[in-house]
């Protein structure tokens, strides 16, 4: 009876071991997921940056090109 007594004892000892060790590797999924969708956000964002730095660059260049031809526009009437 006591040999029954503790080998009872001895596999909810193990049960409870594995649970704990189930929950850890969740927990460690769930963290891992998390810093995935992080790093997805992080990328998203300097996509963004970057499209709209690219876009600025380009209506800059674009607004020069306007004011050069103005001035040339102006030279020949001077002349």
């Amino acid at each position: 009876n006591k040999e029954e007594e503790e080998e009872e004892e001895e596999e909810e000892e193990e049960e409870e071991e594995e649970e704990e060790e189930e929950e850890e590797e969740e927990e460690e999924e769930e963290e891992e997921e998390e810093e995935e969708e992080e790093e997805e956000k992080e990328e998203k964002r300097r996509k963004r940056r970057k499209k709209k730095k690219k876009k600025r660059k380009k209506e800059r260049k674009k607004e020069r090109k306007k004011e050069r031809k103005k001035e040339r526009k102006r030279e020949r009437t001077f002349d």
